[in-house]
């Protein structure tokens, strides 16, 4: 019997579990793509992030690679068991590798490497790049969360090294096969923005924000684009709860 087109669809998607996100993302992300989640402080990166990864694991036996380029492993397995979480029973079943790559920034300026001397941003990179493949090669990882690039990135002086850095760390996420979720923090919140670089480079950006809407503090979810899906593109309420993010689709902002 010949697939439909609809399918086709769902067969390209990785779902991420999230109530409420995989309806705006008509059955969640492009599968095998690089998405960025852009958000301020406090507006649930990392719990999304997570989520992503643990709801991969437990729904959908998709192994996962947790790549931490700030806080340390320790803070992260315990702030994610408020969410019912266990990252360390995980870790123990192989199902998921937990890369705590926050020291590469204390590495000194200069590396010798065999009868090479590198610079430190460099070697950085090519390690990070290595941890990377070599994890996701060792537990056959389906999804990936970096959280979040901006510390690797801003090691980079000028706009044009910190997107080459970039490009190059998106090319080797792609290589993997794996879907993939990275974190970066928003610069400039608000619904009239300016468009940072690294979201054009992305497949696709969703947007967490904390906006004054009346008299209230609203958190608000944006799909700003989504190669290769129809998405809804209209800004829309979420909440964490005890279980982690919930996304109310059809709720209006404005």
């Amino acid at each position: 019997m010949a697939d439909t087109a609809a399918d086709r669809s769902a067969n390209s998607r990785t779902p991420t579990g999230i109530p409420g996100l995989d309806k705006l993302l008509t059955g969640g992300l492009p599968k095998n793509r690089t998405i960025l989640l852009c958000g301020g402080p406090g507006t649930g990166k990392t719990i999304m992030s997570s989520q992503f990864l643990v709801n991969g694991i437990l729904d959908y036996e998709d192994a996962g690679v947790y790549v931490s380029l700030d806080e340390n492993k320790v803070h992260i397995f315990e702030e994610m068991l408020d969410f019912g979480w266990d990252f360390e029973e995980l870790e123990s079943n192989k199902k998921l590798i937990f890369l705590e790559a926050s020291p590469i920034r204390y590495l000194p300026a200069e590396i010798k490497v065999g009868k090479l001397t590198v610079g430190r941003k460099e070697f950085s990179m090519a390690t990070l790049i290595e941890m990377i493949k070599t994890s996701v090669k060792e537990i056959g990882a389906k999804r990936i969360v970096v959280d979040p690039v901006t510390t690797l990135v801003f090691q980079y002086d000028g706009v044009v090294a910190q997107r080459n850095a970039l490009v190059e760390l998106m090319e080797a996420l792609a290589d993997t096969g794996a879907t993939c979720l990275i974190t970066t923090e928003l610069r400039r919140p608000g619904f009239e923005r300016s468009i940072d670089y690294e979201e054009y480079l992305a497949h696709g950006v969703i947007l967490l924000q904390q906006l004054q809407v009346g008299k209230s503090l609203l958190r608000v979810i944006q799909i700003e684009k989504m190669r290769k899906t129809p998405v809804d593109n209209q800004p829309r309420p979420y909440r964490i709860t005890d279980t982690g993010i919930e996304v109310f689709p059809r709720e209006s902002v404005l």
